[in-house]
């Protein structure tokens, strides 16, 4: 087992597996874990006996012996959750979206550099080796001049079906694919191009539950982003982010697939290295958490300009 101690505050899908990564990670310990449901505790606890479980997210908060707090919780208890980690002293690795009021996620932004520990938010595609491979091309000058961006994303089901114990992710309020999905392409696309801005957005709802799609023209500085987004159609779940070069262009499909055009059909590009992992991201947080830097992983000022783009969809419906 590591020294480094980590709480865990949530125990669905992600939570639960963070859980097991965590417990078996070199760098970590485990002594406590929370979640509101009883039954996801009682359904982890027989598979990790060193672990005390409890149903009160803020005994894992506020526990003196902890040097970092892990919370797979609705976003909307992001921010009360982690600027009271911060304050108390620990560090905070966070599933996205941040928050969901913009004024909750600048607190987090502030608490994090106010309190000057490691803050990170879990975008599955920080540290992916497709996009650290199209980085590498990119900065390369691979693509040429690059054109534009597009996002195309589309989900038969919402929530998808390893979601479905999440009520909160059929809802406004909380969830629907803009927060839980583009957000990651969102950031892809803000790290490898630069902060983006919002042009115009579009967003449709039905009478009672989240998006079912969003359309949408972003601009990294001059460079034009497209994202188009649907659920609920009848076709296939898709996941693309295309970046269009007068070179070459680079197609990433189903978050770890990449592919290359000069012209002609897509051809896949070979990858090597570690896939990129709930596992690996946690070794970069420990690495944050000894006081380096790692450029493969989201902070929470990074986290916020994705937030930004992703809200500006919401307030449009």
């Amino acid at each position: 087992m590591g020294d480094l101690r980590l709480g865990i505050v949530g125990l669905g899908a992600m939570g639960a597996e963070m859980l097991a990564v965590a417990a078996a990670h070199p760098d970590f310990t485990v002594p406590l874990a929370a979640d509101l449901d009883d039954g996801a505790v009682a359904r982890l606890a027989p598979a990790h006996p060193g672990v005390a479980f409890g149903t009160d997210p803020w005994a894992v908060v506020d526990a003196p012996d902890l040097d970092a707090v892990y919370l797979a919780t609705p976003p909307s208890s992001h921010a009360p959750l982690a600027v009271a980690a911060l304050d108390a002293g620990k560090a905070v690795f966070s599933e996205k979206p941040l928050a969901i009021g913009l004024a909750d996620g600048r607190r987090m932004r502030d608490a994090a550099a106010r309190a000057g520990r490691a803050n990170a938010v879990n975008f599955a595609l920080s540290d992916r080796h497709a996009v650290l491979e199209v980085e590498r091309l990119l900065h390369g000058g691979g693509a040429g001049t690059v054109l534009g961006v597009d996002i195309r994303l589309a989900f038969p089901r919402w929530p998808r079906d390893f979601q479905s114990g999440a009520d909160w992710l059929a809802g406004r309020a909380q969830g629907g694919f803009l927060r839980e999905v583009v957000s990651h392409f969102v950031y892809l696309t803000d790290r490898l191009l630069g902060p983006l801005r919002v042009d115009q957005v579009s967003t449709d709802y039905p009478a009672d539950g989240s998006e079912t799609a969003a359309h949408g023209l972003l601009r990294a500085g001059d460079t034009p982003v497209r994202v188009a987004a649907i659920a609920g159609q009848a076709g296939p779940e898709l996941y693309e982010w295309v970046l269009w070069g007068t070179r070459r262009s680079y197609l990433l499909r189903d978050w770890s697939e990449l592919y290359t055009s000069d012209g002609g059909d897509w051809r896949p590009v070979p990858l090597t290295g570690d896939r990129g992992s709930e596992h690996t991201r946690l070794t970069l947080f420990a690495a944050a958490m000894r006081g380096e830097h790692p450029a493969d992983l989201a902070d929470f000022a990074t986290a916020l300009r994705v937030q930004e783009v992703v809200e500006s969809f919401h307030r449009t419906g």
